[in-house]
């Protein structure tokens, strides 16, 4: 393969901790590795590998969209005992499992909030998730549906309805970052569905109580019980229900690889569960053009980067003019300030970024790799908008920071990853609704109708079909 080198220009900018994705198997060769000692270098020896479109093969372009591999057989594994376990043991046994995995000693598991006093926030916290909570409201209460009645012929009329899933579960995280904004996010819309009982599952703080903005968010949102635990042995709680938390019909949230593990596992099982979607680590995929500002830039990869070190953060410069080395020296220099930089500097190990030679091919790639979240921080960036395919969600324009999307503009930010959003939408109002159809003829309509629906019961071979239909047409 013809792997032309970047010129000396674009190569003396590269960063140091940017290194290369972990691709299993194949994986085209870089367009250059680049080791730069520096003042903002973050550990010793480290590489960048970035690759130029245009120089790969088509299979070689596909293999860039996998993500780091997850060994989920062994997952597996170390999950099923835990379901199973929680099935046949219930509170006792995610007593035992939060003792272990969160050395906290639990009383209760299952809080009633109606129980719980109010919690006391802070003036300006409260008012920055009454802002997100009225945000995520509004938008997910337009989505309401709207009722058609469609009659396909004259006495033949359609509909579909819409109706609220009755007992649902929704799993926040709480182990490396406590995430109310998550309770918010998946609260709201059960809300607004008019779910019956909402179990929100959270691990417990060290004394076994509950975050108090996770606990103000469920109070807002109408949460009925609280599950203090986290993992595993939350999903399975919830799935198999247990004698202090009602069993749930439908699973959702995200989480880190057991919890992904066990929601997999359970919506296969005895438990008759659904869950909102396959979920795996954060990622977020910039393109950048020439007019894009380096500071943003690096940002908004760090923004993800920071959530864990499974997370993925991809950088793809579009056209030629990108200050490509000013993009990687603010990377350099935000990570080192982050409180959480050792885990963004471990997603950018397995980061990577792509040349494109314009907007067409940086679309295109996007689409191929599907991300969580995709930035398009380019000059026009709305003019876009109708090329993109596969994403979870979009952030356009240079004024759009992905962190608005994670906690107020009021979409949801429980998105598909790993590729998924090829074929799954995030959470939305309709996760929480199931559809059903109705049907009603008039005689008129029956004797219109009828005779068709009898001969293809014919040509079925089903004759009890028919006979349903044509013993009422004789008697019309």
């Amino acid at each position: 393969m013809d792997c032309r080198l970047l010129s000396f220009n674009q190569i003396s900018g590269l960063s140091c901790n940017f290194r290369a994705f972990a691709i299993p198997k194949r994986i085209p060769y870089p367009v250059t590795s680049f080791t730069r000692p520096g003042p903002f270098c973050c550990t010793p020896n480290c590489s960048m590998k970035s690759y130029r479109l245009s120089d790969l093969t088509a299979s070689e372009v596909d293999s860039l969209k996998a993500r780091p591999r997850i060994d989920f057989s062994s997952i597996f594994n170390v999950v099923q005992p835990i379901v199973d376990d929680v099935r046949s043991r219930g509170d006792a046994a995610v007593k035992d499992y939060t003792m272990r995995f969160d050395k906290v000693k639990l009383d209760k598991i299952v809080e009633n909030v109606n129980d719980l006093p109010d919690p006391e926030l802070d003036a300006a916290v409260q008012e920055a998730f009454d802002v997100a909570y009225d945000n995520i409201f509004a938008f997910h209460a337009a989505q309401k549906p709207v009722e058609k009645i469609v009659e396909n012929m004259e006495g033949v009329r359609c509909k579909r309805v819409a109706r609220s899933i009755s007992a649902v579960g929704l799993y926040v995280p709480g182990g490396t970052a406590v995430l109310p904004s998550t309770a918010l996010m998946l609260s709201v819309p059960a809300q607004i569905a008019g779910c019956k009982t909402i179990v929100l599952a959270t691990p417990p703080t060290q004394d076994g109580s509950i975050c108090n903005e996770v606990l103000y968010c469920a109070k807002k949102a109408g949460v009925t019980h609280i599950l203090k635990a986290g993992g595993a042995q939350a999903i399975s709680a919830m799935a198999w229900g247990t004698k202090s938390c009602p069993k749930v019909e439908k699973i959702y949230g995200p989480g880190n690889q057991f919890v992904t593990a066990a929601k997999m596992i359970l919506q296969n099982s005895e438990a008759m569960i659904s869950i909102d979607m396959p979920a795996g680590p954060s990622e977020v995929l910039v393109i950048a053009d020439k007019h894009s500002n380096p500071v943003y830039i690096a940002a908004d990869l760090l923004s993800q980067a920071e959530h864990g070190p499974d997370s993925q953060v991809v950088l793809v410069i579009a056209g030629d003019g990108v200050d490509l080395t000013a993009i990687l020296d603010e990377l350099d220099k935000q990570c080192q300030s982050l409180p959480r930089g050792d885990f963004a500097l471990k997603a950018l190990s397995h980061s990577f970024s792509v040349f494109a030679r314009d907007m067409v091919e940086a679309i295109n790639f996007s689409n191929l790799y599907a991300p969580e979240h995709l930035i398009i921080n380019v000059k026009d960036a709305e003019k876009w908008e109708t090329f993109i395919e596969n994403a979870g969600s979009v952030f356009l324009g240079q004024w759009t920071p992905e962190s608005v999307g994670d906690y107020a503009s009021g979409t949801n930010h429980v998105l598909p990853t790993y590729g998924y959003a090829r074929m799954y939408g995030g959470v939305s109002l309709d996760s929480f609704l199931k559809y059903i159809t109705v049907q009603s003829l008039t005689e008129g309509g029956l004797r219109k109708l009828g005779p068709y629906v009898a001969t293809m019961a014919e040509v079925e071979g089903l004759d009890a079909h028919k006979r349903a239909v044509t013993l009422r047409l004789k008697d019309i």
